[in-house]
């Protein structure tokens, strides 16, 4: 048994059984792929995969026994490496983060400043997507954390950690008759056509909570995935905006009005979501404290051993 056999059979069970997707991404051949999950399944001595002629169909009942545990054993063998890597290249090595673009664009600048600057030959990859899509990237290994506002606590291989707070805001042209208002309500916002989120993304939640707790059925005209995209359509007069208060400059966004609408959205919680079944490094320790400040080491290791206790209990 190979790690090179297992790897093979992991990416071809990731890739929904097609070989030629999964032998494009290794950069190997098809039939290179086939006769290495054929020489492990000969080896254990039981079908990983149920075929109709060459063609892979389906997974075995023991063969999704066998990839769970082929996809643990080549993570520990990543953890090893980063282990190794720990000791012999301190300062080195790679951090990448799956985030949303607002926190990629808004929050994480000033952070990613601070720690380049700390670890100058540490190599930063950020991987933008939503927040189901990102903390998919560190379940499977591809990302080391998960900086999103909701949907990764769905994921319960990750260990959760509670950022900051946040609310929004009301962009608007200059002018515009919101703006008169004394205070803002759901009900005037309702007058307009709404620019927001998509509804996988930054909180769209709590924003329809908030109108369907008054009986109301938001006039949303147009979703954008980024805060940006947002901003450009309410410049354009197509509506009006609801968006994360972070992703207002007022230096940058001359052409627009922020009106405060926290009075009318519950806040919600960024998280950075990690793995308990990856080795953290030390760097990345120090990111996540750079990030939220209330952070230290000592108590993110306390949740991810509370994590990992938890998940032997229940085995």
């Amino acid at each position: 048994m190979k790690l090179q056999q297992l790897r093979y059979l992991c990416e071809t069970a990731e890739h929904g059984m097609n070989l030629s997707r999964a032998a494009k991404n290794l950069h190997t051949s098809q039939p290179a792929i086939s006769k290495q999950i054929q020489m492990l399944e000969d080896e254990l001595g039981v079908d990983i995969f149920l075929r109709n002629g060459k063609r892979i169909v389906k997974i075995t009942p023991p063969g999704q026994l066998i990839i769970k545990t082929a996809t643990r054993m080549l993570r520990d063998a990543d953890n090893l490496k980063k282990i190794a890597q720990e000791f012999t290249n301190e300062a080195g090595g790679t951090l990448t983060i799956a985030t949303t673009h607002t926190q990629a664009r808004y929050s994480l600048p000033p952070v990613i400043k601070r720690f380049t600057a700390r670890y100058p030959k540490v190599k930063l990859i950020l991987r933008q997507g939503s927040p189901v899509q990102i903390a998919t990237l560190v379940t499977s290994g591809e990302a080391d954390i998960a900086i999103a506002t909701e949907a990764i606590e769905q994921f319960h291989e990750l260990v959760m950690l509670p950022c900051y707070q946040w609310n929004r805001c009301v962009v608007v042209p200059p002018k515009h008759p919101l703006m008169k208002l004394k205070k803002l309500t759901l009900e005037a916002i309702n007058q307009y056509p709404i620019i927001t989120y998509d509804f996988a993304f930054t909180g769209r939640s709590k924003i329809n909570q908030a109108f369907a707790s008054r009986g109301l059925e938001p006039n949303v005209v147009l979703t954008a995935i980024d805060s940006d995209v947002i901003k450009t359509y309410v410049e354009l007069g197509l509506g009006i905006g609801i968006l994360a208060n972070m992703a207002f400059d007022v230096k940058r966004d001359k052409n627009l009005r922020a009106i405060d609408a926290s009075h009318l959205f519950e806040p919600s919680t960024t998280r950075i979501g990690i793995s308990r079944n990856n080795y953290i490094r030390s760097y990345i320790f120090d990111f996540i404290e750079m990030f939220a400040p209330h952070l230290t080491h000592d108590s993110i290791q306390a949740k991810l051993d509370s994590k990992l206790h938890d998940a032997e209990n229940s085995n």
